[in-house]
């Protein structure tokens, strides 16, 4: 018997990033699942090696049922979901995110399938609680969104359940490289920064509204995709890896950082302006992230982390300027 992995979110972002690592370690055997296959995740899953795709609903009828398909599935990564910080409707959320999660945690648990999933750094709210990827620590968390509650609904259903000592839950921070074309608006900045040098010739940056914030100082983990997928996978591999862990660089850098290796990629001067930022997000506006990786590296994690400058150089020159997607 084979054994398969199953993707979900499998043609998005970090998913598709995910299948093409697999791919380059010879797994081939792999279920893809998805929503709304539009022709850009089209074309994120064209240039990749996989068994074969079921939509989400398909994934949901298979797993209420006894089906052939899933029987040798023994790694699930459960990386579908809604990652819009800006979306309210909460029902959605808490169907597409929260209950189809549980779902599928239950079926593999069940199982005994190796369970890994995405939580998110956006459960950490403003970060007064702290950023450690501690059980312990669930209940002082107050997520600033609905994406983030959502998320964080799930990691304090999964530490009830007890299945804490033997999943995998990952808090992803800001993460950024190739395949995300089909964000849109929940591109990273450095996408949505080259379009606009692209088309302007300068980058718009949000002011900040708290003193000890010069504009362009506040700070985010920033993580590219390549590290993101390579963590991902050695702690789905590790058997005596379980929890919550951060999948962030461990290092914050200011916007203006990531601007500046931005316009540098380019060869061009920087040309920054600083604009009012949107009521729609001021209230939940996280000025300074920055994951604390100990425990990924206490499972043994030893690679050396690429420079934001390193990853955006790379970003830019393989992929926003030829148009390529992963595997091409």
């Amino acid at each position: 018997m084979h054994s398969k992995i199953l993707v979900t979110g499998g043609a998005g972002f970090i998913g598709s990033a995910l299948i093409h690592a697999l791919n380059q370690q010879g797994e081939n055997n792999i279920l893809v699942t998805d929503v709304c296959l539009d022709s850009q995740k089209e074309a994120h899953l064209a240039a990749l090696d996989y068994l074969k795709y079921l939509s989400a609903d398909e994934l949901l009828r298979a797993l209420a049922k006894s089906n052939a398909e899933l029987e040798e599935i023994t790694t699930i990564f459960h990386l579908g979901a809604c990652s819009s910080t800006t979306e309210t409707n909460r029902d959605y959320l808490m169907k597409n995110n929260f209950e189809y999660t549980k779902t599928l945690a239950h079926w593999a648990v069940e199982r005994n399938i190796r369970f890994v999933y995405a939580s998110s750094a956006a459960t950490y709210g403003d970060g007064s609680a702290g950023m450690k990827d501690e059980i312990a620590g669930l209940d002082q968390l107050r997520p600033l969104n609905l994406y983030g509650e959502s998320k964080h609904l799930f990691d304090l259903y999964a530490r009830e359940q007890g299945w804490f000592d033997h999943i995998v839950g990952l808090k992803y921070f800001n993460v950024f490289g190739p395949n995300e074309d089909h964000k849109k608006e929940m591109r990273s900045l450095v996408a949505k920064a080259y379009e606009q040098i692209r088309s302007t010739g300068k980058i718009a940056l949000f002011k900040s509204y708290r003193p000890e914030y010069a504009d362009g100082r506040q700070q985010r983990d920033f993580i590219y995709v390549h590290d993101a997928v390579k963590m991902t996978l050695h702690l789905a591999q590790s058997e005596h890896a379980h929890g919550l862990f951060n999948i962030g660089s461990g290092v914050a850098r200011s916007w203006l950082d990531l601007a500046h290796a931005l316009f540098a990629a380019l060869n061009l001067k920087p040309v920054i302006e600083f604009i009012e930022m949107p009521d729609s997000i001021a209230n939940q506006y996280q000025y300074h992230t920055c994951s604390d990786i100990t425990r990924v590296r206490a499972t043994g994690y030893q690679e050396p982390l690429v420079s934001l400058e390193e990853a955006i150089e790379d970003y830019v020159c393989h992929y926003l300027l030829t148009g390529k997607h992963l595997g091409e």
